[in-house]
């Protein structure tokens, strides 16, 4: 590059790197997938670009593109260009000059991500030295600074670390650490946050920011959060079928959609500002196949405004005004639509037959008092001396009533998991009582009784492919429980196909494989086989984290209308504390194995009183751009102490934001007494903090209102 254009390219008047008319095949043996088809964009330095969509849209393989990472099998054509250099068609030896010093990527798994036989200074040192001429002594001091830089603590000695050494969120710094240590001008972020806790995925986030503050580079964020997006990005483009159909300024995006695709992934998320309980917006069907060009707009079949010119030829991504830009024929009737019930019908949840029963006069589904989880510490090679217990779960007191959903939220590592293996185990050993409507496991004596007893609590599992057995026919897997309990014949087939019917999936698919459903139907089916018994409580564990956003909305609505049509109760473990908000009734937060808050779940929300408590809802995305740019995090440092270190006194006393503005004397009493859960001024709400009242803690602002001043609460639907 001339002098001219150096300087136009650091200052960001030149796009850094220019993608034009991309194309991604890939042969299979049943033809040619067209993963990514035509896409551009121009990316600018120190401006982040957010790439959004459903699974198998080609954001990833985009990236991957850019990076030179597809495999030789994989057919590319188009143009990637950095700094105005053609990246398409260097071998991979000329590409390597470019990869990892001037365009670093982050992996959305950081164990995979690091080499587990080295240190992590060893492979930062590596990144350093493949692009540089540092001596040693050098590297390694730079490698320090940039383990500094990204917030890991005691740098000069984590520096000799394995990865397995460090937690999730730690490792994940260590990459963004690898990423940026040679000053990159593009950093591309797949998916960085994706399976951490919300308060690490604040870290993380924060640490990116940090990261390209440091280097002044350019960011792709990859992600299906659009809370994340709203708050880090400043461009969007929307992708789906492998290609464009929205492009914009953030602001303009999420405030003014102009196709139905955005509206929708729009509406599909919960929303944590906002106190209403309306139905979710789920956009029904599946992304096309792309083994042969769509011949029409690819998003018609699922398109509620769809007509006959959508199906005469793909449309082009037309420009709106300014940067804006939308590949819809009707872009024009969404002008002024900014609510996704207004184009997708939304099911109507039929209210529950319980809600106006007060709560203290409806029967109890399950009873939990002072269970305890301890697991003993053992030493020795041959003979095992216990040295110590790892406390679990540590005295954990709930209950659940009919037709109410009670949701365990904590980071991981809090006991949630293990509080949830210890109700479904129903052992008469339990440390501690569980009873299960009226019936305490410690009066169980026959294993008949046990069995008996289980019948009514069922588990959804997170992963619905491992959840389901793959030899299995969907008509053995709902009717496995049936038959254990009995239940043969044609009564068992009507009741199948009930199931069916009831969890929204056609009776007529019962003989296919689960092989051949998507992840949301899969899920779906899970839900079917926990309900074959008429379980009177169901525990759900994390039961949409893995799924997309679009199929998310239909699972939680029908998670909904399953409590309002069959007045059953729910025990929902998850981390995505705004999907806690829409369906729960009350919330319990858990740190090392104890609740340190616990109520109606509006009531926790939007008046926390624990420090903890008001760390982990500051740190949940909001879908605005407006609001997530303008509010106040609190910030956690650290990861969550390992329960073989408990410190001494409150738990959180090690993490706690308040601590450091406590008089000495309050200090004192954090680190030396253990609070208990106290009744606060509130019905229903209790916490587990000696300072809860102090004025540091009452500002307010945790989570910002949504202004839904503006907002109709019926927008008008496009003819």
């Amino acid at each position: 590059m001339n002098a001219q254009s150096t300087a136009e390219f650091s200052t960001g008047t030149t796009p850094v790197l220019s993608v034009r008319d991309l194309h991604v095949r890939f042969g299979s043996e049943a033809g040619s997938v067209h993963a990514v088809r035509g896409i551009d964009f121009d990316l600018y330095p120190g401006r982040v670009l957010g790439i959004v969509g459903e699974s198998g849209s080609g954001k990833s393989v985009t990236s991957l593109a850019v990076m030179g990472l597809l495999p030789d099998t994989a057919k590319i054509t188009g143009s990637i260009t950095y700094g105005g250099k053609e990246l398409l068609g260097l071998s991979d030896r000329e590409m390597s000059t470019h990869r990892g010093s001037d365009i670093a990527m982050i992996f959305q798994d950081p164990l995979s991500s690091l080499t587990p036989v080295f240190t992590v200074g060893d492979q930062i040192i590596e990144a350093l030295q493949a692009h540089g001429t540092l001596e040693k002594e050098a590297a390694r001091a730079r490698a320090i600074e940039l383990l500094e830089i990204v917030g890991i603590p005691s740098a000069k000695t984590r520096v000799d670390c394995y990865p397995h050494e460090f937690s999730g969120g730690m490792r994940q710094r260590v990459v963004i650490a690898i990423a940026i240590a040679n000053n990159p001008r593009v950093i591309i972020a797949d998916e960085p946050t994706t399976a951490l806790d919300v308060t690490i995925q604040a870290q993380i986030l924060d640490v990116l920011k940090v990261a390209q503050k440091e280097t002044g580079a350019a960011v792709i964020m990859i992600t299906h959060d659009l809370g994340v997006v709203a708050g880090i990005a400043d461009e969007v483009m929307v992708m789906y079928a492998g290609r464009a159909v929205e492009k914009g300024s953030v602001n303009e995006l999420f405030t003014r959609p102009r196709m139905p695709y955005t509206l929708g992934l729009l509406g599909a998320i919960p929303r944590v500002d906002r106190r209403e309980k309306a139905s979710l917006v789920p956009i029904e069907g599946n992304p096309p196949n792309l083994l042969a060009d769509p011949t029409g707009c690819p998003f018609s079949p699922r398109c509620p405004m769809a007509e006959s010119s959508c199906l005469d030829g793909e449309p082009d991504l037309v420009v709106l005004g300014g940067d804006h830009r939308s590949a819809c024929r009707r872009h024009a009737d969404l002008v002024g639509v900014i609510d996704a019930s207004a184009v997708f019908p939304v099911p109507k949840v039929p209210d529950m037959a319980l809600a106006a029963v007060p709560r203290q006069e409806r029967s109890e589904v399950l009873q939990v008092s002072a269970l305890h989880k301890h697991f003993p510490l053992l030493k020795g090679a041959f003979l095992k001396k216990k040295v110590g217990d790892v406390k679990a779960v540590d005295g954990i007191d709930l209950d659940i009533r009919e037709g109410e959903c009670l949701a365990l939220v904590g980071e991981s590592g809090c006991g949630k998991t293990t509080t949830l293996q210890q109700i479904m185990e129903l052992s008469p050993q339990t440390h501690g009582d569980i009873s299960v409507l009226g019936t305490s496991v410690k009066d169980l004596r026959k294993k008949s009784e046990v069995t008996a007893l289980r019948r009514n609590i069922q588990l959804v599992f997170q992963d619905p492919m491992g959840a389901l057995d793959p030899r299995f026919t969907v008509f053995e897997i709902i009717a496995e429980p049936l038959r254990a309990y009995g239940i043969t014949g044609a009564e068992q087939e009507s009741r199948v196909r009930a199931l069916m019917r009831t969890v929204g999936l056609e009776p007529d698919h019962l003989n296919r494989f689960p092989t051949q459903f998507s992840g949301g139907q899969r899920q779906r089916i899970g839900i079917a086989r926990a309900l074959a018994l008429n379980p009177k409580l169901l525990i759900l564990d994390e039961p949409v984290s893995a799924l997309d956003v679009s199929i998310q909305a239909g699972i939680i609505n029908l998670l909904d209308r399953l409590r309002a049509d069959l007045g059953i109760s729910y025990l929902f473990v998850a981390h995505d504390l705004a999907v806690v908000r829409h369906i729960s009734d009350r919330v319990a937060v858990m740190y090392l194995g104890k609740i340190v808050e616990i109520g109606q779940v509006d009531e926790v929300f939007d008046h926390p009183r624990h420090p903890y408590t008001r760390a982990l809802l500051s740190a949940i995305p909001v879908p605005d751009p407006a609001l997530e740019k303008s509010r106040q995090r609190i910030l956690l440092t650290g990861d969550l102490p390992s329960p073989l270190d408990r410190p001494v006194g409150c738990d959180f006393v090690s993490r706690c934001p308040l601590l450091a503005m406590l008089p000495e004397r309050d200090q004192q009493r954090c680190r030396a007494e253990e609070p208990s859960l106290e009744q606060v001024d509130r019905l229903d709400h209790r916490q587990a903090c000696f300072f809860s009242e102090s004025p540091v803690l009452a500002t307010s602002g945790v989570i910002p209102r949504a202004d839904t001043s503006s907002v109709p609460h019926t927008a008008r639907r496009p003819s």
